[in-house]
């Protein structure tokens, strides 16, 4: 799907790139925005008030997700992507919000990292739905980054490098923020244990 927004991509629909991502951008911060809401909600309903018990539930939750990544456990989830005809058939603000807003609830598409439960799991350990919003929106702006990127791709040349760099980036990325969520939820641990 990456691959398929970019400027000349949409110039070539007769769509404005920028209002198409922007749209998929909006779409993924509302959809994270409120599904954080309503886990910070219920997490206000079932979870203890103790700020160190939540914030060990939250660390406890990064740091399994990113051991999880970098051993390579298959993440749990559904086996579906965005439906691409879509870009087809509506306009581009239609299927990049539709878009933005699937990506943004996390599971609603194929799920690569288990970041994904660790977001789930700080909503909820927040037990508060504004800071649960927050985090869910968070998720969100990170899920709708990497249309941005392709924002200099205005000829076939550059698409090619783009698909080559991403291609290449991907594993490296990948492993890189497994490292970065194993070892900040185990900094966390310690700095909650000491």
């Amino acid at each position: 799907m990456l691959s398929s927004i970019h400027p000349l991509g949409e110039r070539a629909r007769q769509n404005r790139w920028a209002l198409t991502v922007t749209a998929f951008t909006v779409g993924a911060v509302v959809s994270g925005a409120l599904l954080g809401l309503g886990l910070g909600a219920l997490g206000s309903l079932v979870a203890p008030a103790e700020g160190a018990v939540l914030l060990l539930a939250t660390a406890i939750g990064a740091f399994t997700a990113g051991a999880l990544d970098v051993t390579g456990v298959k993440v749990p989830g559904p086996s579906r992507q965005v439906n691409e005809t879509w870009i087809g058939v509506f306009r581009g603000w239609v299927y990049g919000g539709g878009f933005g807003l699937q990506l943004g609830l996390g599971l609603a598409t194929y799920v690569v990292t288990w970041g994904v439960y660790a977001a789930y799991i700080a909503a909820f350990a927040t037990v508060s739905p504004v800071q649960g919003a927050l985090v869910g929106a968070t998720f969100g702006v990170g899920r709708s980054l990497s249309l941005w990127l392709a924002g200099y791709v205005d000829r076939p040349s550059r698409l090619t490098g783009f698909n080559r760099s991403l291609t290449y980036a991907g594993p490296v990325i990948r492993k890189s923020s497994a490292v970065v969520f194993a070892a900040l939820g185990l900094g966390l641990i310690v700095g909650v244990v000491l």
